[in-house]
């Protein structure tokens, strides 16, 4: 295990858990006793998705690949159809709870050659989704991020002005403030209060400026001035005593299904950690996309001590490669903090059964898991997931076996008379920061 520079460890788990509401929200009448957020992201809308005979026509993001088993709300090999993310969304909606605000962390477009999209697709298929989300919560406050497919040629987002910028400007008007407006037209990225949380600041970065594949912003090293900006206001925060929470698409730390990769470039990520472990008594609390897994990462001072805790959570989109043997559910989570000084107390995820969503013709979003009580721990703050990651460090450990063989039970793709392998340390090694699994999976590095 390491941080960031020194030790990392990344480590696999999957589990089943008991059903639960996550803690108990105030009576009618009384101060919340609990405050909270949903968090979506990696919509991937492929507006081409129909069902036809031939299966290698079903979706373009499925480029050419047979679909598995297509339906109503989508196929594994595709991005998803928009009956798919409307069901998302309006079971958010109906679900009964009653949150602050959502964060709303990026990718729209789907995963198609870049020949097939344009500068005016990307900004419709933007438009479409952010016209769905005003339409079903006309009074709630979404702060959203751009991805790195929320552009185009994808992942080139520029360090100036573009007709991207000048577009979501203008489409997240009724959701921003002017001056979130205007660094939102510079430079993709933004922050504002959270308008019935009054000290409670969204910084929301665009760290696809960061982004290995965007050649935009080679040997720059700070693209847009977005540290810079970053710093002062974590500064100003610090001083007005707010706290924060970090929004993005394209995370810190290392992949998930890469040993030893950083999903941005090493120099840019050491940059954004360093300013972390500054100012982490003011951040509550950091959400990203991107990889399409459900992942949490703690951060460490220099000294090793717990100091941050990151969420990536995974997507709507269903879509994976054809070389990928396993994909995720469709996914959306609500988060619950404290109302008093804002730290994160548990986590619930939501899940899409597609393959019985397809059948049945319906979709039947369910709980998959509640963070404190799938783990058994206190809260969703550093210290006790830090404790959790050392857990799942022991070799031989029965706990990383339950989880492990969760997993595959989970997993709609393999059979459950599939057996687990035998554990080892080599099958620890072999999982150590180089999977791809189901969205009922977490994995943790420490930075």
């Amino acid at each position: 295990m390491a941080r960031l520079g020194a030790l990392v460890c990344c480590l696999l788990a999957a589990w089943h858990c008991r059903p639960g509401l996550g803690l108990p929200l105030a009576p009618a009448g009384a101060g919340p006793a609990v405050g909270q957020f949903w968090h979506v992201t990696d919509f991937h809308l492929d507006p081409t998705y129909h069902i036809t005979g031939d299966h290698t026509k079903v979706c373009a993001s499925s480029k050419g690949a047979k679909a598995s088993d297509p339906g109503p709300f989508g196929d594994v090999m595709c991005d998803s159809p928009y009956r798919l993310i409307f069901s998302a969304l309006d079971f958010i909606k109906n679900s009964g709870q009653k949150v602050s605000f959502m964060i709303w962390t990026g990718d729209s477009p789907p995963h198609v050659p870049v020949l097939e999209l344009s500068t005016d697709k990307v900004i419709n298929v933007i438009a479409n989704l952010t016209t769905t989300i005003q339409h079903l919560f006309p009074n709630l406050q979404v702060f959203p991020a751009l991805g790195n497919h929320d552009y185009w040629p994808q992942d080139q987002l520029p360090v100036v002005t573009s007709k991207v910028y000048n577009a979501v400007a203008n489409l997240w008007k009724p959701w921003l403030t002017e001056e979130a407006i205007t660094t939102l037209r510079k430079g993709g990225f933004y922050t504002q209060k959270v308008s019935n949380n009054p000290k409670l600041r969204i910084i929301s970065l665009n760290t696809n400026l960061y982004y290995g594949p965007n050649s935009m912003t080679l040997n720059q090293t700070d693209p847009a001035n977005q540290f810079e900006w970053l710093e002062n206001t974590l500064n100003l925060s610090q001083q007005n005593k707010e706290k924060v929470y970090i929004i993005a698409h394209v995370p810190v730390g290392y992949l998930p299904f890469a040993k030893g990769i950083p999903a941005m470039r090493k120099c840019h990520n050491e940059k954004l950690i360093d300013i972390f472990r500054k100012y982490s008594d003011i951040i509550a609390g950091q959400f990203y996309g991107h990889t399409h897994r459900d992942s949490i990462m703690v951060l460490s001072d220099k000294k090793g001590k717990p100091v941050n805790s990151l969420f990536v959570a995974p997507a709507v989109t269903p879509v994976r490669s054809v070389l990928e043997r396993l994909t995720n559910n469709p996914g959306v989570r609500l988060f619950q903090y404290d109302p008093r000084d804002y730290k994160l107390l548990d986590m619930l995820q939501y899940y899409l059964n597609l393959t019985d969503a397809n059948i049945k013709g319906e979709s039947n979003w369910k709980l998959e898991y509640n963070l404190t009580q799938a783990y058994d721990i206190e809260d969703l703050q550093p210290k006790s997931l830090y404790k959790l990651a050392k857990q799942f460090a022991i070799q031989e450990s029965k706990q990383f076996i339950k989880y492990y063989k969760y997993f595959f039970e989970r997993e709609e793709s393999l059979g459950k008379e599939q057996k687990l392998p035998a554990f080892s340390g080599e099958l620890l090694n072999a999982l150590h920061c180089n999977t791809t699994t189901t969205n009922n999976k977490n994995v943790i590095d420490v930075l």
